[in-house]
């Protein structure tokens, strides 16, 4: 039968080539409150992650309440206690909120989340505050409310890293005495702290350094070490009017050791050589008073690290529990706890006994008990994330504005703004004729609608001007002879001279021109037609007419409005907008704030979270769809010749692919500045590639392939077969397909990059 709830042995976790944590061995027993003590990137963060089970160590063994923290990671999470280093609970949730998302977590009935949460309000005295939104709770009050998250599940053994930073004294005194409450109640509590008065508290105390494990034992112990106060040395305390003065005298006496300020006194290590009176003399008589003093904690660990800068590669050392016994390192303590329990069965060694645990029950009722696997939930914790994520969208009208307000506002802009009809182009003439028939081709220019006659000049100089500086895009010349030669039947030219900068300005202008020529020269020559005994062809009533007449017909929009096109079209670019930035933001942002770090410690699944998190914004997002599709019918009069059930089905398969677009995002960032660069770096070509801007069978062919792997370029054709042309599920089936496709690789390749781990 094992003695420890935490038996962690020869423990190393390294990142890349950088080693935080090499081979440290610690065992915690049930009950106790064990210190872990270290100067920042000591590994005392690392070291309580990897115990509990968020960071999988590189070697060692690791087992807490008898479970494997590597093999049964979600096993340990169910009865274990969390507190990180930083307060990362919801701030824009209440007290209350906070402490029943927790519970929920863990999967307590209502029932029990009612009782447990009474009990712990009044543990930590924060009933008159269960309103109060977290982040405007002071620093005292914010660890309390993170300890009764922590203990709402009545956890076996509590995890707590650098619970009193930042807080004040008084808080500090009072969350130690709910932390000696709780360890008299048979809650083991494993603590980091920076504060000696605090590692004073703990049963036993554990010292790390650059990763190593320097020194191991209860507090009292470790201060009789030879080490800090050798052999030949005297430990004291003086108290002068000018301690300042006497501390510059006392540093460079060569008999003084070592001397540092504690409160208003000095402490001093000094030879045996100076006795009370020779110290006295030191400080010429300055001295209130000298006594002798024993060796502080703080005392203990500024000689280890001292020691460590004279020695490049420490012995960890141990300290033992009896003195008696001598010291022990710890890889000997490891191997006496194995001699210890050698005559124990397999099956000992991982639970206790059930007469043992019954009689500890009734001890002690949170004594350390063995733990049975329990039935695995895949969606564990799904309705507590569902219900935490819903406060969060409550608590930000932004995230609303933004969701359903400015969509409008973009489809209203994009509907207006966006229009591909060339019209008004700026054009300048040059008339050097000046008569009728000039005069009727330039009303003939002004009458096409595309261009628009800015200038008219009667120079070279002016016209080459207008058109260099861009003030027009489009030059006529019109010849002096042009009226002669037209009278004498010889063909007239006209030179149109066109900006190319624009292309599409430059072909609208270039269709328009040549188009107006052959309107202009069959105007001319049909009565000369009508003369003539014989004519390539006759139209049904007899006159002169083309060989071949086109006769075009516009199919679903015969005016070429723009609108038509444009706007079915933002239904998808402005959903994938919406859900990609606000689902990646959702997780990265927790990430950012160290709320993830605190729920991967929690039993919630891998399913259950993301789920959790998702279906809020799956249900906006529809919702932000039928307003889409309302403005679009309403304002600008695009009419859905299709199945609306259909397309608000299909419209949901696109919405979850979103969602999936987002959740990939959010596992590639780490920061939410990295997060917005992903999700402009996936809509740029969903923009541009997918149609909705340029025909797809106008790119050249890798590019065309391309626009494949675009889940926007799918759901575009849906949108625009429903909306304008009526095609149903069936002529759609290709398109989603593909959309299909797309969500199903999104998600698998999301979730498998998705780990309940840091690393």
């Amino acid at each position: 039968m094992t003695d420890f709830v935490i038996d962690a042995r020869d423990v190393v976790r390294q990142f890349g080539q950088f080693t935080a944590v090499g081979g440290v061995t610690l065992q915690v027993r049930p009950g106790e409150i064990f210190g872990l003590l270290g100067p920042n990137g000591s590994g005392k963060s690392t070291m309580i992650r990897m115990l509990c089970g968020v960071l999988p160590p590189t070697s060692g063994s690791i087992h807490v309440l008898g479970n494997d923290v590597v093999a049964a990671p979600e096993e340990v999470k169910r009865h274990i206690g969390y507190m990180s280093q930083s307060f990362s609970l919801y701030a824009d949730l209440s007290v209350l909120e906070n402490i029943h998302f927790y519970g929920r977590i863990y999967g307590l009935s209502q029932e029990r989340l009612d009782q447990r949460t009474e009990e712990v309000l009044a543990l930590t005295s924060l009933q008159p505050r269960i309103h109060q939104l977290a982040g405007t709770l002071s620093g005292g009050w914010k660890q309390r409310l993170a300890l009764a998250c922590a203990l709402i599940h009545e956890p076996k053994l509590l995890f707590l890293d650098e619970p009193t930073a930042g807080i004040d004294p008084v808080a500090r005194r009072d969350l130690w005495d709910l932390l000696f409450q709780l360890a008299g109640n048979g809650v083991s509590l494993l603590v980091t702290t920076h504060y000696m008065d605090e590692a004073e508290r703990c049963a036993q105390v554990a010292y790390l350094h650059s990763g190593q494990l320097i020194v191991i034992g209860p507090p009292e112990h470790l201060k009789q070490r030879e080490e800090v106060t050798p052999s030949g040395t005297r430990r004291w305390e003086l108290t002068a009017a000018h301690p300042a003065e006497q501390f510059a005298v006392l540093r460079n006496h060569p008999a003084v050791l070592d001397a540092t300020f504690f409160g208003d006194a000095i402490h001093i290590l000094a030879s045996d050589q100076l006795d009370a009176a020779a110290i006295a003399h030191l400080t010429s008589s300055h001295a209130d008073a000298i006594r002798p003093i024993e060796p502080s904690l703080e005392d203990v660990f500024v000689m280890m690290t001292r020691d460590l800068t004279r020695d490049d590669d420490p012995e960890p050392i141990a300290d033992t529990a009896d003195t008696s016994e001598g010291e022990m390192m710890p890889a000997e303590v490891a191997a006496a706890a194995a001699a210890a329990t050698a005559a124990t069965s397999a099956a000992e060694k991982a639970t206790f006994p059930e007469d043992s645990v019954d009689s500890e029950r009734t001890a002690r009722p949170h004594a350390v008990s063995a733990l049975s696997p329990q039935r695995k939930r895949p969606l564990a914790g799904c309705l507590a994330i569902l219900l935490k994520e819903l406060s969060h969208i409550r608590r930000q009208p932004s995230t609303l504005v933004f969701m359903l307000i400015v969509p409008v506002m973009q489809t209203l802009i994009f509907g207006y703004a966006i229009n591909t009809e060339i019209e008004n182009i700026p054009t300048v003439v040059y008339d050097l004729d000046g008569r009728q028939a000039a005069r009727e081709l330039r009303e003939a220019i002004v009458n096409t609608r595309t261009f628009r006659v800015t200038e008219r000049v009667t120079d070279e100089s002016a016209f080459q001007r207008a058109m260099i500086s861009g003030r027009a895009k489009v030059g006529i010349r019109i010849p002096p002879d042009f009226s002669e030669r037209l009278l004498h039947q010889e063909q007239a030219s006209v030179q149109v001279l066109i900006d190319g900068s624009d292309s599409q300005v430059a072909m609208s202008a270039l269709n328009t021109a040549n188009l107006l020529g052959v309107n202009l020269s069959l105007r001319r020559t049909r009565p000369f037609a009508d003369r003539l005994p014989a004519v390539p062809s006759r139209d049904a009533v007899g006159r002169p007419a083309l060989p071949i007449e086109m006769r075009p017909r516009l199919l679903y929009n015969p005016n070429l409005e723009s609108s038509h096109f444009f706007v079915p079209g933002l239904v998808g670019i402005i959903l994938q907008l919406v859900t990609l930035f606000l689902t990646s933001f959702a997780i990265v942002r927790e990430r950012e704030l160290g709320t993830l770090e605190q729920l991967f410690v929690t039993p919630v699944s891998r399913a259950g979270l993301l789920l959790g998190k998702l279906l809020p914004y799956a249900g906006i997002g529809f919702l932000e769809v039928l307003i889409v599709l309302t403005v679009m019918v309403t304002i600008f009069g695009v009419p859905i010749r299709g199945s609306l059930p259909v397309l608000l089905v299909l419209s949901l398969l696109f919405l979850v692919c979103g969602l999936g677009l987002g959740l990939l995002v959010s596992t590639l960032a780490k920061t939410q500045v990295a997060a917005i660069q992903f999700a402009f770096l996936i809509m740029l070509p969903s923009v541009l590639l997918s149609g909705f801007m340029f025909p797809r069978s106008e790119m050249p062919l890798p590019i065309f392939v391309m626009t494949h792997i675009i889940p926007v370029t799918y759901f575009l054709e849906i949108l625009r077969g429903v909306i304008l042309r009526g095609a149903g599920f069936t002529d759609m089936l290709p398109h989603i397909a593909g959309l299909l496709i797309c969500t199903a690789a999104i998600f698998a390749i999301s979730l498998a990059k998705f780990r309940k781990q840091l690393a």
